[in-house]
């Protein structure tokens, strides 16, 4: 079931029905194309259409923000839970090793992927990993990056680039990458479990404040993404529920 949240559509499925339905798309040998929404990539939405675009077309949309749920649900919308990326990521990792599926890992610095790569290895083992590239790369090299990843035997990728190129990136060769079960934009996560970046406790997480967090670690370089976008987030609702009402 799929809710309209300020024109956006979200699939409004808990962390375990997501989980099913990429299981059941692999052993289908299917595709699905994997995105999700926040406060601030929802902020960018209003201002790139490509990037709405992007999100739109993807097949599952689902809520990575509690900020999220809690509006859509003041909005009188059912969300039943947030389902965070990193989190979902973990979870299908963990099913690749159970369930004898691959996975490409694409995104961040060279030494950040190694260090990802050897974590996995050495937590389940090498027999998951496809493949794997640093995120740096210029618009001539995707198509030739797309078509490796296609050749690798993955069933499953992983994109850790910034917004708005991964979701961009992801829409444009999902075809070129049909070989792959199941597509995903993964952000940071990359950096978080190799260590380069902490990721929030469990209470910060539960209480929306997972972004503070993470905006105190880099304050000058996320204090306009966060703070301002929060701001604008919060109207945009505010503006939202007046009208419905």
């Amino acid at each position: 079931m799929r809710i309209k949240f300020l024109n956006i559509p979200i699939d409004a499925i808990t962390m375990k029905d997501t989980i099913n339905l990429v299981e059941k798309t692999i052993v289908a040998k299917k595709q699905i194309h994997h995105t999700v929404v926040n406060a601030s990539k929802i902020i960018l939405m209003q201002k790139d259409a490509e990037l709405e675009k992007s999100v739109i077309e993807a097949d599952i949309i689902n809520a990575d923000g509690q900020a999220v749920v809690w509006a859509a649900n003041l909005l009188g919308l059912n969300l039943p839970e947030r389902v965070s990326g990193i989190d979902l990521m973990e979870s299908l990792v963990e099913m690749s090793y159970y369930k004898r599926y691959k996975c490409y890992f694409l995104g961040a610095r060279e030494n950040i992927v190694q260090k990802l790569v050897a974590i996995y290895i050495e937590k389940y083992s090498e027999d998951i990993i496809a493949g794997f590239r640093n995120g740096y790369f210029n618009e001539q090299e995707e198509s030739d990056i797309a078509r490796k990843i296609s050749e690798s035997g993955a069933n499953i990728l992983f994109v850790a680039i910034t917004s708005p190129k991964k979701e961009i990136f992801l829409n444009k060769y999902k075809d070129q990458l049909k070989n792959i079960n199941f597509i995903m934009g993964v952000g940071g996560s990359f950096d978080v479990i190799s260590g380069k970046i902490k990721r929030a406790p469990i209470f910060m997480q539960r209480i929306g404040l997972e972004w503070f967090y993470r905006f105190l670690q880099e304050p000058k370089r996320l204090w306009k993404r966060y703070l301002l976008g929060n701001i604008k987030f919060i109207w945009l609702v505010i503006k939202e529920y007046f009208n419905s009402k």
